[in-house]
């Protein structure tokens, strides 16, 4: 295909905008998928994708579309997700990209990710075709809506298209927008071959199966071919283009996007953000790829049959192709024996890692309590980056704690706008700015620690605004606060899996409701079992499950009380033999309702 007649481009919009069903729309009219094999969200190809209705993974697609002029044009589209939690999978396919459809939503408007991906696409110098899609609906209001574009792109409101991934409408349009506004991708055919990874899967019969952009150059079957940061050769056994199966070809042009099967074993060659190139011929450096991701959130995995360690370890290292923003280092622990502990982009992101391995690996593993990375200053003047509570030292050499601040953009309406600012002020939020976009929408900044919306701030915000706010974040750096570590003891026995870095004036309340959540999860014994919470030696709060009993004396009719005394004299001292000898067992459970907690 002449370099002229390729356009690449990606989708990017708010979650629910209608990205993955005008996706579909697009691979129908070119014909790219026949009536048959034709299904909703056919880009999404996980089942927890197709469960839940949202995009994990960006998908990348090749398709030919014949225009009205009679050229036929290859177009390359990458679905992108919508969720703040896969931010990254979004920042990976704009630096595949020459231009970006932005998806707005009719009836919603502009929403906090619109704003995000946005500013990421304008960032990467993409061309942004703006589209307002679900016209079809009763509830659109479209000059609202264009007027909002307007502000936010500075764009002439002629330009704005509206479509409709539901029923097709306007669709054509979109196609004939992307060929005229969308510059066919620039780079030298002739040079060395530079081609950037932008994922990666494992596939157990071929191995590790590269996706790239080709920058300069081309790409042969068969060629010998290097990765530029890792230096590992390999030969490229097979190349070609990725319709909705993969589809051989003998080379590969520039501004092609495609696989590369090579017969890559080891997970660790194989970087998103590398550069491939030619032995024969290599390119001088290599293509600015993207920054390494920061996790935000931090979490122990570890298998249930503690013999599963190695297995959980391959899991991990097959899921880190397809999930680059996933990082993950051993650890150990008294409760639960050796397991990893893991860095994700947020609680969303956990939840769907930890299905991922019971689906694909039928990897069944055991969380611990979230919590993101503080900096802890010593009295000898070291700073310690802390992940795990149990990895703080004693309170004697801590000098300072410094957590990690975000800045929360939150868009809602109007009438919610108190319950949103309360909701941020009780998680120690300090309200920078508000700004009405709209006279009904309004804009709110807050700057606020990371920690506190860990939990469950985005359901209380979803509620509290009945599903209208919107919020996007990102981390501005760290401050000193007041932390203290609360820790869980069983029968006078710390869980290290349970124990949690709070802050110092939230610590009574949220000990005092872990203990009275875990009274009502762990299952009775034979003998009680205290549940305490406590900060250093000091105990702040206290639960007891009470033991199973029989009823020893139930044979004892009438006669001595003495009798029945004696019976149940005998019946505490087994109970009491009983306690040194038990252990309680934890239920996984427990582990998860930290997480509900109101």
């Amino acid at each position: 295909m002449a370099r002229d007649n390729i356009r690449n481009f990606c989708i990017i919009a708010h979650i629910d905008h209608g990205k993955s069903t005008l996706s579909d729309r697009i691979l129908e009219l070119t014909k790219s998928v026949d009536e048959r094999t034709m299904e909703d969200q056919i880009l999404d190809n996980m089942d927890i994708e197709r469960e839940r209705g949202i995009t994990i993974k960006a998908r990348a697609v090749t398709m030919n579309y014949t225009a009205k002029d009679g050229k036929t044009y290859e177009f390359n589209l990458i679905d992108t997700p919508g969720h703040v939690d896969f931010a990254y999978e979004v920042s990976r396919s704009l630096a595949a990209c020459e231009g970006a459809i932005l998806v707005v939503d009719a009836t919603q408007g502009v929403e906090a990710q619109t704003l995000a991906n946005t500013y990421m696409a304008l960032e990467h110098d993409l061309e942004i075709i703006p589209v307002l899609n679900k016209i079809d609906m009763d509830a659109a209001m479209v000059d609202e809506v264009k007027d909002q574009i307007v502000d936010l792109l500075g764009c002439d409101p002629d330009s704005i298209l509206a479509a409709s991934g539901k029923t097709g409408q306007g669709v054509e349009e979109v196609l004939g927008a992307i060929i005229e506004r969308i510059p066919a991708p620039q780079g030298d055919p002739q040079a060395p071959l530079q081609a950037l990874i932008f994922d990666s899967v494992f596939n157990p019969f071929r191995g590790i199966i590269a996706y790239y952009r080709i920058f300069n150059g081309s790409l042969r079957k068969g060629e010998r071919v290097k990765l530029f940061n890792t230096g590992s050769e390999y030969s490229a056994d097979e190349v070609g283009v990725l319709k909705l199966k993969m589809a051989p070809r003998d080379m590969m042009s520039t501004g092609d996007v495609g696989y590369i099967i090579s017969g890559i074993k080891t997970s660790a060659d194989v970087k998103v953000g590398d550069t491939i190139t030619a032995i024969a011929n290599p390119c001088k450096e290599a293509i600015a790829g993207f920054e390494d991701v920061k996790p935000m959130v931090f979490a122990g995995l570890y298998p249930v049959e503690t013999d599963q360690y190695e297995d959980l370890r391959a899991s991990l290292e097959k899921l880190n192709l397809n999930d680059a923003s996933l990082t993950y280092e051993p650890e150990s622990s008294l409760a639960l024996g050796f397991g990893f502990r893991c860095g994700f982009l947020g609680l969303l992101h956990m939840e769907i890692i930890q299905e991922r391995l019971y689906r694909e690996f039928n990897m069944d593993v055991i969380t611990t309590v979230p919590n993101v990375s503080y900096k802890v200053h010593t009295s000898k003047g070291e700073v310690i980056d802390v992940h795990n509570p149990s990895g703080l030292p004693e309170p004697t050499l801590i000098s300072s704690i410094e957590e990690p601040y975000i800045l929360a953009q939150i868009i809602t309406k109007a009438e919610f706008l108190g319950s949103v600012i309360k909701l941020c002020i009780d998680k120690r939020g300090t309200l920078l700015n508000q700004v009405f976009i709209t006279q009904d929408r309004v804009e709110v900044n807050f700057d606020m620690p990371l920690a506190e919306i860990v939990f469950d701030f985005y359901d209380k915000l979803k509620s509290i605004s009945r599903g209208y706010a919107s919020f996007d974040y990102h981390q501005t750096g760290y401050k000193p606060s007041k932390l203290a570590k609360l820790d869980i003891l069983l029968n006078g026995e710390p869980v290290d899996a349970l124990s949690s870095l709070t802050y110092v004036d939230h610590a009574y309340d949220f000990g005092r409701r872990m203990c009275e959540k875990l009274k009502e999860l762990i299952p009775r014994q034979q003998f009680d079992i205290a549940i305490q919470a406590a900060i250093g030696a000091k105990i702040i709060a206290r639960e007891t499950v009470k033991a199973v009993r029989k009823d020893v004396t139930a044979k004892c009719y009438g006669g001595d009380i003495s009798r029945k005394r004696k019976l149940l004299e005998k019946q505490k001292k087994g109970k009491k033999r009983m306690r040194q000898v038990g252990n309680v067992e934890v239920p996984q459970e427990a582990f998860l309702a930290v997480l509900k907690m109101d």
